[in-house]
C-alpha cells in the first residue's frame, strides 16, 4: 500500500491528533518527496509528459511548448503540486490552435498564493524572489512595468534572472 501526506504523522500521534495504531500499520518505508515547486527542471519533465499523454489519448500531434511557456512553468508555485501542473497542461493543449504551447495558453490559478507564502519561514531574498516572479507572471515578463510596480530598478530584476534566482 502506498499512503501519502503533507503533515509528520509521528508528530501528529505525540499531540493524540493521528490514532497510533493507524500509524503503525501506515509505518513503512517512507520516502520524502519534496513539493513540486522544489524540483526544478522535474517541472517540465512532468509537463512535456502530461503532453505526450494528453496528444495520445486524443489523437493529436504531439504539441511543444515554448521558451516563454516553459519559463512560466517553471515560476510557477504549484500549491497543488503534480495534480495541478497535469491540469494545467492538459488545458493548455486545449487552448492551443496551434503546434505549440505559448505562455499565454497557460492558465495559471493564483488564489490563495499570499497565505501559503506567509506561512512559511523564509529568507527575506526568498520573498522577494517570489513576489518578483509573481509579478513577472501577472505583467507577462514587462520587467520594465514590474520594476515601476514595485518600485525597484530594472537592473535588480535582469540581475536576478542572470543569477537564476527568477
Amino acid at each position: 500500500m502506498i499512503t501519502a501526506t503533507h503533515q509528520d504523522l509521528g508528530a501528529l500521534v505525540q499531540k493524540d491528533k493521528f490514532r497510533e495504531d493507524l500509524y503503525y500499520r501506515l509505518l513503512g518505508l517512507p520516502i520524502d518527496m519534496p513539493p513540486l515547486r522544489q524540483r526544478g527542471n522535474d517541472i517540465l519533465l512532468l509537463a512535456k509528459y502530461f503532453v505526450q499523454v494528453y496528444c495520445s489519448e486524443n489523437n493529436m500531434e504531439l504539441l511543444q511548448f515554448t521558451t516563454a511557456a516553459q519559463n512560466k512553468l517553471l515560476r510557477h508555485q504549484w500549491p497543488g503540486n503534480i495534480r495541478e501542473l497535469k491540469a494545467v497542461v492538459e488545458l493548455a493543449c486545449v487552448m492551443t490552435d496551434q503546434k505549440l504551447i505559448e505562455d499565454e495558453d497557460i492558465t495559471l490559478n493564483t488564489t490563495g498564493t499570499v497565505d501559503s507564502i506567509l506561512n512559511k519561514e523564509m529568507t527575506l531574498d526568498e520573498y522577494k524572489s517570489i513576489i518578483i516572479k509573481h509579478y513577472l507572471d501577472k505583467y507577462d515578463d514587462d520587467v520594465l512595468g514590474v520594476a515601476k510596480k514595485l518600485g525597484i530598478g530594472k537592473s535588480t530584476i535582469y540581475r536576478m534572472i542572470q543569477e537564476k534566482v527568477l
